[in-house]
């Protein structure tokens, strides 16, 4: 079976990341087992000076693993290779029923369009084929896609449920 994937793309400020935390928690309530993948446009740590591990990767180590009882992780130094795919990242995941993907906005799985109507942005839905759906903070006019309110978080889990193909299990 291929990996069930929904995105979230927007511009700065729409809200994508609420957005995903809330359907993340509506989704895992209901059964599901979820992952998600976050693109940053930046540089990032998640590790922190002085701790033990960005000490490791200070010294030049390539990957610094740090494990715990309740979770583990993983830091790869990228240097001058190019930062991996969408795929690449995809076939890292453990199994699971869905993979909700915040950020990859020009890669070619579905997404749902966050906008938030305060700003002034282009709107990805009128110029992109794999724009499915539109959350929004208002009343959205003339849009070639279903819109929901961006609060309604269980009528954007169901959509999406019949959009993947996720099925509940009584």
């Amino acid at each position: 079976m291929t990996q069930r994937i929904i995105g979230v793309a927007g511009f700065k400020n729409a809200g994508k990341t609420t957005l995903v935390e809330r359907l993340v928690s509506e989704l895992t309530g209901r059964g599901f087992r979820i992952s998600t993948i976050k693109h940053a446009h930046h540089s990032f740590d998640i590790d922190h000076e002085g701790r033990d591990s960005f000490r490791h990767r200070a010294a030049g180590a390539a990957q610094v693993a740090v494990v715990s009882r309740h979770r583990w992780a993983v830091i790869s130094e990228l240097g001058d290779n190019p930062e991996p795919s969408l795929d690449e990242m995809l076939a890292k995941l453990d199994p699971c029923d869905l993979v909700i993907v915040e950020g990859y906005k020009r890669d070619g799985h579905d997404k749902i369009e966050v906008r938030n109507l305060d700003d002034d942005k282009p709107r990805l839905s009128n110029e992109d084929e794999t724009i499915v759906a539109v959350a929004a903070n208002g009343t959205v006019t003339d849009c070639p896609v279903p819109v929901y309110d961006r609060d309604n978080i269980h009528a954007l889990a169901d959509f999406i449920c019949g959009r993947t193909g996720l099925i509940e299990v009584p």
